[in-house]
């Protein structure tokens, strides 16, 4: 069985913040870039971070850019999404999927594995 899991999401007031988790069960995402995105209710996907195997991090310019970091601990096979200052616009499920090489990849289609996501709500 080969599956990325997510966890952390919640309840969560403006301006707070909250670290969601990716861990992969059944491989190791050491030769995996990861990817998070997230899909509010009646909304298309989007892209929020990638990191690459190597470390390196990408943000997407309407998601979070700023106020959002990706991390990842290869030791504990996990990814992280670091969210600071979360406003209510954040409100969405959250998916993190890995990719098998070294750089993130220009579509959310080219996404070896998904997990199923975890919700975040910013509400007061």
């Amino acid at each position: 069985q080969v599956q990325l899991v997510e966890s952390g999401g919640g309840l969560v007031q403006p301006g707070g913040s909250l670290r969601l988790s990716c861990a992969a069960d059944g491989f190791s995402l050491d030769n995996y870039a990861i990817g998070w995105f997230r899909q509010a209710p009646g909304k298309d996907r989007e892209g929020v971070s990638c990191i690459s195997t190597t470390g390196v991090s990408t943000y997407s310019a309407d998601s979070g850019t700023g106020r959002f970091t990706v991390s990842r601990d290869n030791a504990k096979n996990t990814v992280y999404l670091q969210m600071n200052n979360v406003e209510p616009e954040d409100t969405a499920i959250y998916y993190c999927a890995a990719d098998r090489g070294i750089w993130c990849p220009r579509s959310q289609y080219d996404y070896d594995w998904w997990g199923q996501g975890t919700q975040v709500t910013v509400s007061s």
